[in-house]
């Protein structure tokens, strides 16, 4: 009888688990203007598709490792992310380099 009640409360929170998973940490319009700057930067050495598929993962990377603040100070017009915030970036987007 007491595993029923147990199934009764977990059942739900174990369904909300995958929603937590797609959290957006990207502040409103701020994912567009990422991706427009990244594929008109990276078109330049490479095709658009590539340019698009690279600028994916790299907002993907950033979205999963980064906070919204920090994203935020990252594509700040203002004032300059710190050194260890753009290092930080540079690393978790790494692994987004496609080839030629």
């Amino acid at each position: 009888m007491r595993m029923t009640h147990l199934f009764a409360f977990a059942a739900p929170l174990a369904l909300l688990l995958p929603l937590t998973a797609h959290a957006d940490n990207w502040p409103a319009g701020t994912k567009n203007e990422y991706m427009k700057d990244c594929v008109a930067a990276a078109s330049k050495s490479i095709d658009q598709k590539t340019a698009t598929q690279h600028c994916e993962c790299g907002a993907n990377k950033l979205n999963e490792n980064f906070t919204s603040a920090e994203i935020e100070a990252l594509m700040s017009k203002t004032k300059q992310p710190s050194a260890e915030l753009r290092t930080k970036a540079m690393n978790a987007i790494q692994g987004c380099v496609v080839k030629k």
